[in-house]
């Protein structure tokens, strides 16, 4: 079932178009906000968008903060991607990027939509954690990483008819936060991705797409076998070629 936050979306006409005008128009004030340095008052700004969160009855603010989670992570992701861009040409394309994700990718309800929006959501929100703080405390970390996993997870689960998404979801968000407790103690950066980020993104993506297939009843001997085997491939070039001794925390 739905979150009844879908039945306040417009979804034809003019409130449609006005809908998706708003929309755009978010992403230009994030960023005048921004570029004015008044980073507060854009996250302010952003939380206020997602009132219609709380346009429901309490008893339903759970099903609906859960069902919006992934789109917040990926507004306030892309809040500390500007923050942290210097030039105006970066955090105009930063801007684009997240217009792009309201209007296109956000309003998606195909499973493959659905997937993408979990996967982006992970990503961003992953990379912005260690981006905004790389130097945050390996607890901070730990709690950070199983929330945001544990909410994609959820996200990715909601577009399945699956009885165990919750337990699936808390295990993911538990493997994420032992990969980031330990990689946490020798956190490397590969250019601006976190170490954990690019093997959370590859463990999340070839496991989703392990159960996508299965679930349609086209996961051959093969296809499991090269997925995994390309998981435990990338595992290796980053513990091969990662250099362990002159980066700990």
């Amino acid at each position: 079932m739905r979150p009844l936050i879908d039945k306040l979306k417009p979804k034809k006409g003019f409130a449609n178009i006005l809908h998706i005008l708003i929309s755009a128009f978010l992403p230009v004030l994030l960023y005048v906000l921004i570029r004015m340095h008044f980073v507060p008052l854009a996250v302010i700004v952003l939380l206020l968008s997602k009132w219609r969160m709380l346009a429901v009855k309490p008893r339903f603010w759970p099903a609906n903060i859960r069902a919006n989670a992934v789109d917040l992570m990926v507004g306030l992701a892309t809040i500390v991607f500007m923050t942290h861009s210097f030039e105006a040409s970066f955090q105009l394309a930063w801007a684009a990027l997240y217009g792009v994700w309201l209007v296109t990718i956000k309003p998606g309800r195909s499973v493959l939509s659905i997937s993408l929006q979990a996967l982006l959501g992970q990503t961003y929100a992953l990379m912005a954690l260690f981006v905004g703080w790389p130097g945050a405390p390996i607890i901070t970390l730990v709690l950070a990483g199983w929330s945001i996993c544990y909410l994609a997870a959820r996200h990715y689960l909601s577009s399945f008819d699956e009885p165990y998404t919750p337990l699936f979801a808390q295990t993911w968000g538990y493997f994420a936060a032992g990969l980031m407790w330990l990689s946490g103690h020798w956190l490397i950066f590969y250019s601006v991705v976190a170490q954990p980020t690019l093997l959370l993104t590859v463990f999340g993506f070839g496991l989703g797409g392990l159960y996508y297939l299965n679930e349609n009843d086209r996961l051959s001997t093969f296809m499991r076998r090269q997925i995994i085997f390309i998981m435990i491939a990338v595992v290796i070039v980053v513990l091969v070629f990662s250099h362990w001794g002159d980066r700990p925390i």
